[in-house]
């Protein structure tokens, strides 16, 4: 157990590490204002649109660990992408590259020996390569089609040795040539959500209010010309703490809910004989079965509602909901 732990100390340490970082940032920021910057970042996303392959992502160590990383990034935002290990790609992977791929190689100091060891045969593919290192002058920048200067003054690390300012800067640039190539494709949240259909954001980005909502039987509704007390018996079959009221053809006039019940209860006279139409919500809130479960959510919560009825162009009532219904769908 460490006893001479100094709090103070640590803290500066970690408050300079953001700073450091933080810097090495804008300082990229400030570079990509120059021309030569702003030249090969354009000229790199030009050859990364026009791409009729995939994009492949390699690097070694913690270069690596952010080449899996803009794969992955890549991949989720429109641009098909992978990550191969240099060392790997030595021993056969290399056949995963072909001539209509683009290989991104990732290096801080440009040597990397794995890397420099596969260059030569992917460029012999034809593949385009684009490498982002530290050093300009480097044999990797020297073997690209474009080189993106990645370099910082000083890591963050107090010995000036572990990646930590590079790996940032390298991953911060990654990252916005990726999002530069969604804005450029016309990436949607639909596109977004086909690469993502599981957890929670797959929920929230594919289920929509049809695949929740009630339906048929179990939609508790009351005839226009029912009474409270009929409305009652509904609301406790169905159990979806209201009714709603429709006419003749089935469209919906109005809503009783357990609210409108307890301010019944509140005023102490004899209701159960009322009709409903005396004392339902008249014109309920609404909405049609195509929008996504999550804007049925922000619906609710807008109006401070806890049950929504769904229907048609018409107004056919056609489905019903309540938060326990999108709570158990996992949309909230």
């Amino acid at each position: 157990m460490i006893t001479n732990f100094n709090k103070a100390q640590a803290l500066e340490f970690a408050r300079d590490t953001l700073r450091i970082e933080a810097e090495a940032i804008l300082e990229l920021h400030a570079r990509l204002q120059t021309d030569a910057m702003a030249s090969a970042v354009t000229q790199a996303l030009s050859i990364l649109l026009n791409c009729n392959g995939r994009v492949v992502v390699s690097g070694m160590g913690k270069s690596g660990h952010i080449a899996r990383k803009l794969a992955a990034t890549f991949a989720s935002t429109g641009t098909p992408a992978f990550f191969v290990h240099p060392a790997e790609a030595s021993h056969g992977d290399l056949g995963m590259v072909v001539q209509s791929d683009v290989f991104i190689a990732l290096s801080n100091s440009g040597e990397t020996a794995e890397l420099l060891a596969i260059l030569p045969l992917i460029k012999r593919t034809g593949a385009q390569l684009i490498t982002l290192t530290g050093q300009p002058e480097s044999s990797l920048a020297k073997l690209a089609d474009v080189h993106l200067n990645v370099g910082v003054a000083m890591e963050a690390c107090p010995l000036n040795l572990a990646p930590t300012a590079s790996t940032t800067a390298t991953l911060a640039l990654g990252d916005a040539l990726a999002v530069a190539l969604l804005n450029a494709r016309g990436f949607s949240v639909e596109d977004f959500a086909r690469s993502h259909p599981g957890g929670a954001l797959g929920r929230k980005l594919l289920t929509h209010v049809r695949d929740v909502m009630r339906q048929g039987d179990d939609i508790p509704r009351t005839h226009h010309g029912a009474t409270v007390a009929q409305a009652m018996l509904e609301m406790t079959a169905k159990r979806m703490g209201m009714t709603v009221i429709v006419d003749d053809h089935g469209c919906a006039e109005g809503i009783f809910t357990d609210g409108d019940l307890r301010r019944l209860l509140e005023q102490g006279q004899d209701f159960r004989a009322a009709e409903l139409t005396e004392v339902m919500t008249k014109t309920p809130h609404s909405i049609a079965p195509q929008y996504l479960a999550v804007q049925a959510v922000e619906l609710m919560e807008r109006y401070r509602i806890n049950q929504l009825i769904v229907t048609d162009e018409n107004g056919l009532l056609i489905g019903a909901l309540n938060m326990h219904d999108l709570l158990n769908a996992q949309v909230v």
